[in-house]
């Protein structure tokens, strides 16, 4: 079990993962806690933007010795879009990181991640891959 795995095992772990972030505010409903009839009170709005950027996607990585580079993909990637960032970029974060000769990689089960070519490139360009349990949460710090 990964849990059970001594401090020294997870130093040099590099979690890799894509994550969204809006540059104006969520896409999701937002609570807000007012006073009644001051719902048009400017302290209680907030600005909205009809056609500006809404979100931008990122690819990154981290370990215990820092983080990696942070890389701008588009929202559409898929298996060989990917492959293409691991590429250009774990070794070269796993040097940056002082860990590029014993290095594990650490990625969630999506879909991109476990393809039948992002695993067989991992098998001979990383040192170990941590296999995730599959339905785990997602335990990346990422």
């Amino acid at each position: 079990m990964l849990f059970e795995k001594p401090k020294e095992f997870w130093e040099s772990v590099i979690f890799v993962d894509e994550s969204k972030f809006n540059v104006f505010g969520s896409n999701g409903k937002q609570k807000v806690r007012r006073r009644f009839y001051t719902e048009l009170k400017l302290r209680n709005l907030r600005a909205t933007v009809k056609h500006g950027v809404g979100s931008h996607f990122v690819w990154g990585c981290m370990s215990s010795f820092g983080t990696g580079n942070l890389e701008l993909i588009d929202s559409k990637v898929n298996k060989y879009g990917y492959l293409d960032i691991l590429k250009r970029n774990i070794r070269q974060n796993a040097q940056k990181m002082g860990i590029s000769a014993s290095f594990k990689l650490y990625q969630d089960n999506d879909p991109k991640h476990t393809s039948h070519i992002c695993r067989l490139w991992a098998l001979y360009h990383c040192p170990m891959v941590i296999k995730t349990p599959a339905q785990s949460p997602d335990l990346n710090p990422i």
